[in-house]
């Protein structure tokens, strides 16, 4: 089994820490970036479909 997910979500926090370090704003950084990494894995892992989600969110679905 793949581990995108996984994968995505520890590159998107080793980018919040390369972007900023310390304080709030490095948290909230790191929560970003993990939940979009975590978002794009899943997506590769095929476990859900972005462009379901973004076409619903659009109102175009």
């Amino acid at each position: 089994m793949s581990r995108h997910t996984l994968t995505g979500a520890l590159i998107g926090l080793a980018l919040a820490f390369a972007v900023i370090l310390g304080g709030w704003a490095g948290l909230l950084y790191a929560l970003v970036f993990g939940a979009v990494g975590g978002l794009i894995g899943a997506h590769l892992d095929r476990r859900i479909d972005l462009r379901t989600l973004f076409r619903n969110l659009g109102g175009r679905g």
